[in-house]
This record gives C-alpha cells, sequence and structure tokens, in this order.
C-alpha cells in the first residue's frame, strides 16, 4: 500500500487525544514529528526520571502506550496505520515511523476505543473485586497481539507476596536520597502540565501495593478502611531490550482501554519491577521463569459514591508535536 498524506490537523488532534497516556510520575517522555506522509515517535531523553528508571526502560514503555494510543486515535480518524519500529539504527531514540492508509469503514467500536482515552485514569485508590471477571479475562486477552507482551493474572493467594515485594523495594529506597527527592520534584505544588497532583498521591495511601511517596506521611492500609479487592495483572517479555519496552507499552494501553471501556478502574504499578530483588519477587508469582516483569496492572471496580479521579496535567500540543510541512 502507498503511504498517504493526512491532513495536520486530523494528526494534531491523533496526537494530543494520544498524550493522554499514562507515564511514570507523568513525565510525558516522548516527542513527535510530522514531516510529509510519515509521524515520527521518539523518546525524550531529557524527561526521564532517572533514579527510578535508571535505564530508561519505563520511558521506553510509556512511549510503547503513547505510540499505541496514536494509532487508535488515528484509526476513530479514519485512517490504517504501518508503524516501522527503530527505524533508524544509529538512533535508538527514534522509536517508530508510523505512515498512513484510508480505511475503508470504521466501526463504531473504533471510535469508542477512542473514546476511552478520554476516560481512562490511573486510580490509585482501593478497588472492589472486577465483577464477572471470568468472562471478561478471554476478552482482554484478545484485545492486544500476544506477541507484544505476555499477560498473567495473579492468583488472590499471591497479593501478600506482592506486598511484600512492595515493602522490600520501599526498604530499599528509604535512605536514596535522590530517589526521594524525584519523587518530590514531580509531586510538588504549582505543577500545570506534568508530574502528580497532590491530590492524588494521597489517594495512594489507602492501597498496600502502591508506590509511597514522601509526602504521604500517613500508614498503609489498614483494617479501619476498604481493602483493595483488585485483580493484578503482570505484563512481561522475553528480554530487556528496548523492543521489548516499547512493545509492552503497547499492550499495556490496549489493556487500560479494553479495562475503561468495560467499565473498570485502572492503576499501573511499576515500582516493584525497578530494583531487582522486588523484581525477583514478582518473577516467581508467574509461570513463565524466563519471563521479565516489566508492569503491574491493577484492575477492579470503583468503589461505590467515589467519582472518577482528576484528570492530570499534559504538556501543550506545540511542546511535544513538530509539524515540518
Amino acid at each position: 500500500m502507498t503511504p498517504t498524506m493526512v491532513d495536520t490537523k486530523v494528526l494534531t488532534r491523533a496526537v494530543e487525544l494520544a498524550c493522554r497516556a499514562p507515564s511514570l510520575h507523568n513525565s510525558q517522555p516522548w516527542r513527535w514529528i510530522a514531516g510529509g506522509p510519515t509521524v515520527d515517535l521518539f523518546a525524550d531523553p531529557d524527561r526521564m526520571v532517572p533514579s527510578a528508571d535508571s535505564s530508561g526502560r519505563e520511558s521506553i514503555i510509556s512511549c510503547g502506550a503513547v505510540l499505541d494510543h496514536f494509532r487508535v486515535a488515528m484509526a476513530a480518524e479514519g485512517w490504517d496505520t504501518m508503524v516501522d519500529e527503530f527505524p533508524n539504527p544509529n538512533n535508538l531514540d527514534h522509536l517508530a515511523s508510523i505512515d498512513f492508509v484510508s480505511a475503508e469503514y470504521v466501526a463504531v467500536a473504533r471510535r469508542d476505543r477512542a473514546a476511552a482515552i478520554v476516560r481512562r485514569r490511573t486510580d490509585r485508590r482501593p478497588f472492589g473485586a472486577p465483577r464477572g471477571w471470568a468472562s471478561f479475562e478471554p476478552v482482554l486477552r484478545s484485545a492486544f497481539d500476544p506477541a507484544l507482551a505476555r499477560l498473567d493474572a495473579l492468583a488472590d493467594d499471591a497479593r501478600p507476596r506482592l506486598v511484600e515485594a512492595a515493602r522490600l523495594n520501599e526498604a530499599l529506597r528509604r535512605y536514596d536520597d535522590v530517589y526521594q527527592h524525584e519523587l518530590r520534584w514531580w509531586t510538588a505544588p504549582g505543577r500545570h502540565d506534568d508530574g502528580i497532583p497532590e491530590a492524588l498521591v494521597n489517594q495512594q495511601r489507602a492501597v498496600d501495593v502502591n508506590r509511597r511517596f514522601p509526602v504521604d506521611e500517613h500508614p498503609r492500609a489498614s483494617s479501619s478502611g476498604p481493602q483493595d479487592q483488585a485483580k493484578v495483572l503482570v505484563l512481561s517479555t522475553p528480554g530487556e531490550a528496548r523492543a521489548d519496552a516499547l512493545r509492552c507499552g503497547q499492550a499495556l494501553s490496549a489493556i487500560l482501554l479494553e479495562c475503561t471501556m468495560a467499565g473498570f478502574a485502572t492503576c499501573t504499578v511499576t515500582h516493584v519491577t525497578e530494583l531487582r530483588p522486588s523484581r525477583a519477587m514478582i518473577s516467581e508469582l508467574i509461570p513463565d521463569a524466563e519471563a521479565v516483569p516489566q508492569v503491574l496492572i491493577r484492575v477492579g471496580t470503583a468503589l461505590p459514591g467515589r467519582g472518577a479521579p482528576e484528570p492530570t496535567p499534559r504538556r501543550r500540543i506545540h511542546d511535544v508535536l513538530e509539524l515540518r510541512r
């Protein structure tokens, strides 16, 4: 198929929607260049979170999520996408080149999926158990190419070990001044286009597997409050290359959007994969001993009487998209 020029306004709308994708500390470590018939996605090393994500793995996962979000947004606009991953071997920050072919038909489900991008939130609060999980899990698995990543749903009796991994990670980071400063920097008041608002940080304290932030002086979940009954998913890959992380991010995007369309609340959990001791504990919980855990996802039912969390801020479109036409 011959790639087709797409109207700049369409591309701009799609990139703006795609940038609602989740990222570590809402760092948004991506940039886009549109020129000719092609759109290129780059990792932005200046927006890495170096202490938590020393290898840049999580920034590439974030870029994989924004890539899939972009494809979803373009599909809703009536365009099929063709992706060439890592097109420049001399620049590994050049993650993808995307070309377009006009779609013959846009199914309603394509538009529903794009609409889910706007509704999706990272909800750090406790969840009820996901209703109808047994019938939903096969649907979820069909939502992404299994070649991208492996999906495992942890049994409920794995929760204590998962909590132990979270506490181990917290203990290992306790005296890491650079890490603690980094958390404070990304959650500082007055951030208007990135980072995590304090109100959302405070929500996480009631869940025992969530990342602990320095601004949170309260203890972890206790028996007095609602207990998190989320189903915990693990996305893993065959290796630790940048390509593995990029593909994992695409699978992550598909899972989050499918869950959102089904009415479930979600929250990504990555801190337990950042240090090798806690990551090894997660490896013990999945069947494939050779798989590399990349990201965990809590999925559940939002508790009654609670509205959706407020959306986190996003960078302005002209800060992330360069037009060269």
